[in-house]
Order: structure tokens, then C-alpha cells, then sequence
């Protein structure tokens, strides 16, 4: 475990939501949370993780892209948009991931739009995660 992870479980932190999921395998498998908002077949082998992954990123990074902007006092084009994709990878028996997050903030200032991005990653906590673990690119469309 990292300082900063034991850190946060040993101070004062407020959890603010945790999400449970329950996970089968094979070709019937499949994943479900235990609020019933998520139940989805996922039959092997399927890009089913990395999508996920992604959506999961790209819509905690867009919220931090928000906050960002909010903290700086910019208004937040309502059309700002994050696509990511996310890579898995094969080296030998060694498996491991790469992203790309390609962000839209129209009507921004490609200064002020790149700040924002990179501030974002500093609060988006799949971005800290997978800092220093994985390559990632973020590209401004």
C-alpha cells in the first residue's frame, strides 16, 4: 500500500460513494452492481474491462475538468466531452494497460484548456491511480 493510500485510511477522509460490483466468468459471465444500476452479459474474451474502465475515467476526468474550471471561475462549455480508449497490452506473459484521453472544451482558449487538463489530472482519482503506472496521453481536440 502507498503512503499516500494508507494516508487517506487512516485519517479523517469521508467516503463519498463505493461501488460494489459482483463478477462471473466465462461465456455466460457477466457483471452486476449491487444497486442494480449496472448488470451487463460479458461473455469472454470482450474489451468489456477496458471499456468500462474507460467510462468509468473519462466521466470522473470530465467532472474534474468541471471543478477545475469552477475553482478558476471559467464558465464550463456544456459541450466540454472526453473520449478515452484504453489499450490492453501483451509483452510476452506480461499483460498491461495504455490510455488515451482526447478532450473537447470548445469555445476555451487552447492555454486556458490545457491548464485545465492538466490540473485535472491532479484531481480526478483514476488519474492518480494510474499516474506512473500506465502511459497515458491526453490530447485538447
Amino acid at each position: 500500500m502507498s503512503a499516500q493510500a494508507a494516508t487517506a485510511r487512516t485519517s479523517t477522509a469521508q467516503v463519498l460513494v463505493t461501488g460494489k460490483t459482483h463478477n462471473t466468468p466465462g461465456r455466460n459471465g457477466g457483471t452486476k452492481s449491487a444497486d442494480g444500476l449496472l448488470d451487463l452479459k460479458l461473455s469472454q474474451p470482450h474489451p468489456a474491462a477496458e471499456n468500462l474502465f474507460g467510462a468509468a475515467w473519462s466521466a470522473c476526468y470530465l467532472g474534474a475538468l468541471e471543478l477545475a474550471a469552477g475553482q478558476r471561475k471559467i464558465k464550463f462549455p456544456a459541450d466540454a466531452a472526453v473520449d478515452a480508449e484504453i489499450d490492453l497490452n501483451r509483452d510476452g506473459n506480461s499483460f498491461f494497460l495504455a490510455a488515451r484521453l482526447n478532450v473537447s472544451l470548445p469555445g476555451l482558449d487552447r492555454d486556458v484548456a490545457n491548464e485545465l487538463i492538466h490540473t485535472a489530472h491532479g484531481i480526478c482519482p483514476y488519474s492518480k491511480a494510474v499516474n506512473g503506472n500506465i502511459s497515458v496521453e491526453t490530447t485538447l481536440a
